[in-house]
């Protein structure tokens, strides 16, 4: 960059700093689209006299006493911030990479000099794609260490399964702030307990209605309403996806489709194309599945995982004797003691759902 005129040395103390010189890169400014001439406008040029211009930025900067250092043509010094990424990338990726990502505070100035410093060394685009999040925030500030509001990702893990903070976090587009409360947690898991407890459902119907024949044009007319909705799902999922990685739209469609589909069972349609249609809907959420890593699990192990979560401390086995229990006391006409047991388990976090197979259960969320 010293050969190609866009770098220039500066005397600091008997070592050299090297500058980038901001101005000679003529398309500075083109990820934060900001205009040069304004930042000149707004710099205070007294910050550092010895730089060409308050915007240029140190590739290579000497050691102040007690700072660390390395020898270089320059003498005793360090990399500049920026460089350290450029020089990471090249050493590692190449001259150009696809995607470079990072948070949104560091658009300006730190992706923007990785641009400048690279496209003028190597004379090649330095990232085709930027991907910049935004930020957890807890009560609208960033969440830090400093502030004292920081939390780790093992800490929810004992109070929340892992697909309720991957919904959480996805439910948000990347490039938005994210707010952080124990309420949009609980929303989280209770989304997905509505689509375990409608899996649930689907899976019961399927089996029961696989080989049973259409029972009327009613049926037919919605189950073909139904087969058209779930196509256009997959339509519209991946045409969120595609704009930007649109999670939160995607998983819109996600819910709206589990909203029909319950909807669907609700109509009580009968027979093996109803079954069919559904069969239809569970491999079109299999695509969210692969896509975003939730719905990973049968409506068993949800309840099964949910037992430790919560803390429960009754096993399958358990809830499963309680249940027989309960059915002989149902079959004895002894209604006292089934209610009971049926109290105590809710109590415990246990919800029975009596229904001509059988009673299931399911934990409370």
């Amino acid at each position: 960059m010293l050969d190609k005129g866009f770098a220039y040395e500066v005397e600091e103390g008997g070592n050299k700093s090297v500058y980038f010189s901001v101005e000679k890169f003529s398309k500075y400014g083109k990820l934060s689209k900001k205009d040069i001439n304004e930042l000149l406008a707004g710099a205070r040029v007294d910050i550092d006299e010895r730089k060409n211009s308050p915007l240029d930025f140190a590739l290579w900067k000497a050691s102040k006493e007690g700072e660390p250092w390395w020898n270089s043509p320059w003498g005793k010094g360090r990399p500049g911030w920026h460089i350290e990424c450029s020089a990471m990338a090249l050493r590692l990726l190449g001259e150009s990479i696809d995607i470079h990502g990072g948070g949104a505070d560091l658009i300006f100035p730190h992706h923007e000099n990785e641009i400048a410093q690279s496209e003028a060394f190597t004379n090649k685009p330095f990232a085709r794609y930027w991907v910049h999040n935004g930020f957890i925030t807890i009560d609208k500030e960033k969440m830090s260490k400093s502030l004292g509001n920081f939390f780790t990702i093992r800490e929810v893990l004992e109070r929340y399964d892992a697909e309720v903070l991957r919904l959480f976090m996805l439910s948000s587009h990347y490039r938005s702030p994210i707010e952080f409360s124990e309420d949009q947690l609980k929303e989280a898991e209770a989304s997905l307990e509505r689509y375990y407890s409608t899996v649930a459902r689907m899976d019961e119907f399927i089996a029961l209605n696989a080989t049973k024949e259409l029972a009327s044009q009613k049926d037919f007319d919605l189950i073909k309403w139904f087969n058209s909705f779930v196509d256009r799902f997959k339509e519209r999922f991946e045409e969120a996806m595609d704009d930007d990685f649109n999670t939160a739209l995607a998983l819109g469609n996600t819910f709206e489709l589990i909203r029909e589909i319950n909807r669907f069972l609700d109509s009580k349609p009968e027979g093996q194309r109803a079954a069919t249609a559904l069969m239809k809907a569970k491999e079109a959420i299999g695509l969210v599945k692969e896509v975003f890593n939730i719905f990973t699990k049968t409506p068993y192990q949800w309840n099964v995982e949910l037992l430790k979560i919560k803390k429960i401390s009754l096993t399958p086995e358990d809830i499963e004797s309680k249940i027989s229990e309960r059915n002989l006391a149902r079959k004895n006409k002894d209604w006292t003691l089934a209610d009971r047991i049926r109290k105590e388990l809710l109590e415990r976090g246990i919800l029975l759902e009596d229904k001509r197979e059988g009673t299931t259960w399911k934990v409370k969320v």
